[in-house]
């Protein structure tokens, strides 16, 4: 199987911006990408933009960023699955470069969504559920995982303080990342405080919507070790599906399925078992989510994901370090940039580049990353 490696990331700022366009923030990620990896735009030979639908006016979003970010006649592809777009964007461009149809790829998740109000964006992720069977009916997204988190609390015991934990935790570390959204910490209490979204959820114990981008370079081996003597090579690619109406699933809800068969194809394909992972970003676009994760991925056994946050294994100094660049709870979720955001993240730190946050002897990476309610579940792992 050929090597591909990320060869350059870019981050544009995280939040409410009001002061770019959705092609001036694929700019912001590219450009910076292209400074990273200390190459040219015509280095490039095809490009993925990845943007979940219905958020900005534009269709077909991949033209119009491949037009102003100056790739133009090359190929673009369009990638949508949901907030996990881009992670899927990274397995797209592993295909094209492995193929050998392509050398170096640009890799662009962006999304613009605060120009709508939270009603709408709710009412348009609610859509991410099944339209004839669910989202008619209300549901929402926190709806859908405060289903999860009642159902963890009811067979295991775990608490809304062992969930507030996880968002204490994440924005801890966010204030220590200059492209995150949020830069303040919180207590337990302020969590616990934060008026009800959706019980047991309550607002400190969700993600934000966001703007932003990111953007992965991404190439095979000879032009990779043209371009850096840092190269980050794609190790594991495990994606997965569910049944997309949670009454076609099995199992009781206090696991994610498609995240446990994810991560059985990375771990197989790369080669390495959950205790080797150095370092993880998962999806916490919940507090809850993040429980979820621990223990699908096989960094603690099911219902011991709030003991491995007491005993504070996920922090920078911990057994396995989690979502210490502040996760989506202190970045945002521009849903079609967070998967590159966090595989960004993680180059950062095999590439003993994460400043206050870098895990020592960082070699193997994890990013985990869920589209919709766990309808597809990426798991990426990268070597140094």
């Amino acid at each position: 199987m050929a090597r591909v490696a990320i060869v350059g990331v870019g981050h544009s700022k995280f939040g409410k911006r009001s002061d770019a366009s959705l092609r001036e923030l694929a700019f912001e990620a590219y450009s910076d990408a292209l400074d990273d990896a200390e190459i040219e735009s015509s280095s490039i030979d095809g490009s993925v933009v990845c943007s979940a639908t219905h958020y900005d006016k534009q269709r077909s979003p991949a033209g119009v960023v491949a037009e102003y970010l100056g790739l133009n006649p090359k190929p673009t592809f369009n990638v949508e699955a949901a907030c996990a777009s881009s992670a899927v964007g990274l397995r797209t461009a592993w295909s094209l470069v492995s193929s050998g149809l392509h050398d170096v790829i640009a890799v662009v998740g962006v999304q613009k969504m605060t120009e709508l109000a939270s009603r709408e964006i709710q009412e348009l992720m609610g859509r991410a559920g099944d339209v004839m069977w669910e989202s008619p009916f209300g549901t929402t997204m926190p709806a859908y995982y405060a289903m999860y988190a009642t159902a963890h609390m009811a067979r295991y015991g775990t608490t809304e303080e062992d969930m507030a934990a996880v968002t204490v935790k994440n924005r801890k570390y966010g204030t220590k990342n200059a492209k995150a959204m949020f830069q303040k910490t919180v207590s337990i209490e302020d969590v616990l405080k934060s008026r009800p979204v959706s019980t047991p959820l309550k607002l400190f114990d969700c993600c934000a919507n966001a703007d932003g981008a990111a953007c992965l370079l991404v190439a095979n081996a000879t032009k990779a070790r043209k371009i850096t003597d840092r190269p980050v090579w794609v190790a594991g690619l495990g994606l997965a599906s569910s049944p997309m109406a949670l009454a076609g699933r099995h199992g009781p809800m206090t696991s994610f399925e498609v995240t446990k068969n994810a991560a059985k194809s990375a771990y197989e394909m790369a080669r390495v078992k959950a205790s080797d992972i150095d370092v993880a970003e998962v999806h916490d676009s919940f507090s809850i989510t993040e429980i979820l994760n621990y223990e699908d991925l096989g960094f603690a056994r099911p219902g011991k994901g709030p003991k491995l946050l007491k005993d504070e294994e996920t922090e920078l100094g911990g057994k396995i370090p989690v979502n210490i660049d502040g996760g989506l709870i202190s970045k945002g979720h521009p849903v079609g940039a967070t998967g590159a955001s966090q595989i960004t993240s993680i180059v950062q730190q095999l590439r003993k580049e994460a400043g206050d946050v870098q895990v020592d002897g960082a070699k193997i990476g994890l990013a985990q990353n869920i589209g919709g309610i766990g309808m597809y579940c990426s798991v990426t792992i990268l070597r140094s």
